[in-house]
């Protein structure tokens, strides 16, 4: 059996009596934790000031004629202020760090019931974080019968999974948090809903930066939302939720909207803005689509992350802003930074919690609890509750779950999807030949999609696709798509030349790439251009 180590303070009151028999007829709390036939303590570690060094003496010599085999080490711990948690906090914890404490050889027990209120909950406090490393010592007197010095002696030990009826209700609170999080759907998706408890417990626990990737229309704003709703619940955020697309910014507007600015900044600046920083904080702030903004504004947004501080534009002095950064792309932004096009140094500070929204395609089985969630969000949006028929939602299902259904759009898709059918159906009865049509319709525009998936049909007439060898058409499609996903031509040069522009002693991307372009006929405006 491993020796027992017990630390405690000095009660000033509970553990003071008038010298003479008659104190061993009082339960004082110091003295009869080492009482207990049940309870060896081998060491006794008691805190006192210097006002009642007498009483530690006193109560030291006490424990010597109780219990022999107990060790009574005093130290002396003064504060200027007992109420001042900060200062008690602080000395405990020093007290803490420069004791040699080992689990591995002695069992440690913290004694709670002395001293003041403040001291009582930063003991606790460093035993919860491990600075004690031992367990919480309960100690209180006997009820009833006759006086009884010792009192009675309990443990507490901080592992909550210990007791069932507290582990049952954290379970149960994170099991609602989580499903909070998902909208209520019932998801089946084994990787999703790992991902969402992840989420679940970061949501809570950090203010740090939440980095949400994944496609187009799988849900990264919706997410954002609800974490914001969460923490807004559990009173963990006071201030707004404020969402911006950052592919919506552009230029000169994408500072002042983001940071604001003073009036007379620049030519119709008739009045201060304060910009979505300001207006988040306290509050939350997602920047969706991130990748889309320029390397001027992710070096303000780091420094605004960092420092909660950022200079609007026009301003001589900073202004403050304390949000959570919660930021959403469908971009690689690993790549981006290999690129050029995106910080290192922000992408080193949003990659602490990155979670990857999975597509629709990839989460087939929660289909079915998603169709039902829409049908419910139509309700809702037009006061009226449309559904199906058995067979119309077995069909329309068995579609929505095999392969040939693609949901280039993800969720958007299967919302647009659920609109149509709810207002072709005006008795509301979603039935076989309204799946039908709908069925029909996406696959007309999914293959439509197909059909100018290359992108490169607008760009040449048929007489030049002909002359194009099936390998190059698929070279000359890739190099497009990078082209109108950049937003220059030494951009998109840099991208589609990333690794072979290392081995050259000189580089220019945009000339190489212009001249690739002009094998087909073809120029930058052309390529650039949205059809």
């Amino acid at each position: 059996m491993k020796p027992t180590t017990v630390i405690g303070f000095l009660g000033s009151t509970l553990d003071a009596a008038k010298f003479g028999p008659s104190r061993w007829m009082k339960w004082r709390p110091s003295v009869g934790v080492c009482m207990h036939e049940d309870l060896r303590v081998d060491r006794f570690l008691l805190i006192y000031g210097t006002m009642h060094r007498r009483l530690a003496e006193l109560v030291r010599d006490d424990i010597a004629s109780v219990s022999p085999e107990t060790q009574v080490e005093l130290h002396l711990i003064d504060f200027a202020d007992a109420w001042d948690f900060e200062e008690v906090y602080g000395k405990l914890l020093d007290f803490a760090r420069g004791q040699p404490f080992d689990p591995d050889v002695e069992d440690v027990l913290v004694h709670i019931t002395t001293g003041t209120h403040v001291a009582q909950i930063c003991l606790f406090l460093l035993t919860e974080a491990h600075y004690l490393p031992g367990r919480l010592l309960q100690t209180q007197p006997r009820r009833g019968g006759a006086p009884d010095a010792a009192g009675t002696w309990s443990v507490i030990d901080l592992d909550l999974s210990r007791y069932d009826s507290i582990a049952t209700r954290f379970a149960s609170e994170a099991q609602a948090s989580t499903s909070f999080l998902k909208s209520g759907i019932e998801t089946s998706n084994a990787a999703f809903n790992t991902m969402i408890d992840e989420i679940e417990q970061v949501a809570g626990r950090t203010r740090a930066p939440i980095l949400l990737m994944g496609p187009t229309g799988a849900g990264k704003s919706q997410l954002a939302r609800r974490i914001f709703e969460l923490k807004k619940l559990k009173r963990q955020t006071s201030g707004q939720f404020v969402e911006v697309n950052c592919a919506t910014l552009r230029g000169d507007s994408a500072m002042s909207a983001l940071f604001g600015h003073r009036k007379g900044a620049f030519t119709g600046a008739a009045a201060d803005r304060p910009g979505l920083l300001r207006t988040a904080d306290g509050g939350m702030l997602f920047l969706d689509e991130i990748g889309e903004l320029g390397l001027d504004e992710q070096a303000m947004i780091l420094r605004a992350i960092e420092d909660k501080r950022f200079l609007p534009v026009g301003a001589d002095r900073e202004v403050e802003s304390d949000f959570q950064l919660i930021a959403g792309t469908n971009r690689d932004l690993a790549r981006c930074v290999a690129e050029g096009t995106f910080r290192e140094d922000l992408f080193a500070r949003l990659n602490l919690w990155t979670f990857s929204l999975p597509g629709l395609a990839d989460r087939r089985e929660d289909i079915a609890p998603n169709l039902d969630y829409e049908l419910d969000r139509h309700a809702e949006r037009e006061g009226e509750r449309v559904t199906f028929n058995k067979e119309a939602r077995e069909r329309y299902l068995a579609f929505a779950m095999s392969h040939a259904a693609r949901w280039p759009g993800n969720f958007r898709d299967l919302a647009a999807s659920v609109t149509r059918m709810a207002t072709f159906s005006p008795k509301g009865r979603i039935d076989s030949d309204v799946v039908a049509a709908e069925i029909s319709r996406l696959q007309r525009l999914w293959g439509a999609e197909t059909a100018r998936g290359d992108g490169i049909e607008a760009l040449l007439d048929a007489d030049a696709l002909a002359a194009i060898d099936p390998f190059d058409r698929v070279q000359l499609a890739h190099v497009v798509a990078e082209c109108r996903s950049s937003r220059s031509l030494s951009e998109a040069g840099r991208r589609l030349f990333a690794a072979s522009r290392t081995r050259r002693a000189s580089t220019n991307d945009a000339d190489r790439l212009r001249k690739y372009l002009a094998r087909f006929g073809l120029d930058w405006d052309q390529v650039s251009a949205v059809p």
